[in-house]
């Protein structure tokens, strides 16, 4: 593969690829992302969908495959996906050679579009999925770097959040390479873009904060970590306490917001679970006699309380957010064995 930078020449839909080196043909379907280091596009062998990212970055390709050999490496569950092929295309009769990988193409929902269909509890159970996989990056001695809900997607069955685009990861000890200034800790004054661990937090705290407001915002002059500290405030979400902590550097590993985040979701559970048990539930009100001789509930005009969203969504799926809470505190019990 070279390593050289070329003139890049975007594929058309239809349009088939050639490695040089290999001799594998991919079809361009379509294109699904475009970034920094290069264009990513859906592409088709053999029947099987992939995603194919040119770039005339030959470095950065370099780099990006050297990524996703180590989430290979890593064992367990799926960090990013998985790397096919690395060759160069030819583009025309002697043209110059433009450096391409093909890697595992991830079906699945956009990740707050998955969100917007759900309850707020589900915010909890994929952040914690993510988390977890970023606990095995920053291991292996990355930090994911460009770290936004462009770059998660959600396997739907089971529910498994993704990371997909890998053009930001960053050695740990060096300069973030590529961010978003969303969420990028630095954007807002709250820390340095040096590569550890709490950049990825941050970056976690703002993609929360993000789909709970279900829009970004734009940062005035002046804003700073104060001002978003005072904007997860006014959302009086469960969550709040997690989120500021994320933002503020408190969290110095993911697995340190990991275990608290899983800890809040479990407590608030088990509360649900007791407020819901039989004993703890009203008696049905008597039956009364009518004026024709049937019988009919006799209900009491009381004013209806309004319920907060979490807590409704905690008592309609209280025995599954128990089942999924218990099953996460395992997987990261034995993570950490």
């Amino acid at each position: 593969m070279t390593t050289e930078k070329k003139q890049n020449r975007s594929p058309r839909p239809g349009e088939t690829i050639t490695g040089k080196w290999n001799g594998h043909r991919y079809k361009v379907l379509r294109t699904i992302g475009r970034g920094a280091t290069g264009t990513v596009y859906l592409a088709e062998r053999r029947g099987k969908k992939l995603a194919l990212k040119i770039s005339d970055q030959g470095y950065s390709v370099t780099a990006e495959v050297n990524v996703l050999q180590h989430f290979s490496r890593m064992g367990g569950s799926k960090v990013g996906p998985d790397l096919i092929d690395v060759d160069d295309w030819l583009v025309g009769a002697g043209g110059q050679p433009v450096p391409f990988y093909v890697m595992e193409y991830i079906s699945g929902e956009p990740f707050l579009g998955f969100l917007q269909s759900r309850e707020s509890f589900w915010l909890g159970v994929l952040v914690v999925q993510l988390l977890s996989d970023l606990d095995k990056l920053h291991n292996a001695g990355w930090v994911f770097g460009d770290l936004k809900p462009d770059n998660l997607k959600v396997m739907v069955s089971p529910p498994r959040v993704r990371l997909l685009d890998v053009g930001g990861t960053t050695k740990i000890g060096r300069a973030i390479k590529e961010f978003t200034e969303f969420y990028d800790r630095g954007f807002w004054s709250a820390g340095t873009r040096k590569a550890e661990p709490s950049y990825d937090v941050f970056a976690v705290g703002m993609i929360m904060l993000h789909a709970l407001y279900g829009r970004r915002f734009r940062r005035q002059p002046g804003d700073d970590l104060n001002t978003l500290k005072a904007r997860v405030q006014r959302l009086n979400s469960p969550y709040e306490p997690i989120i500021i902590h994320a933002l503020s550097g408190k969290y110095v590993r993911a697995m340190d917001m990991q275990y608290a985040l899983t800890t809040l979701m479990s407590t608030y559970a088990q509360e649900e679970k007791k407020r819901q048990s039989p004993k703890s539930q009203p008696q049905s009100p008597p039956l009364t006699q009518t004026r024709a001789g049937r019988t009919r509930v006799k209900a009491k005009a009381t004013k209806k309380k309004r319920i907060h969203p979490f807590k409704r969504v905690v008592q309609e799926v209280v025995w599954i957010g128990v089942l999924l809470v218990a099953f996460y505190v395992c997987m990261l019990l034995l993570g950490g064995s």
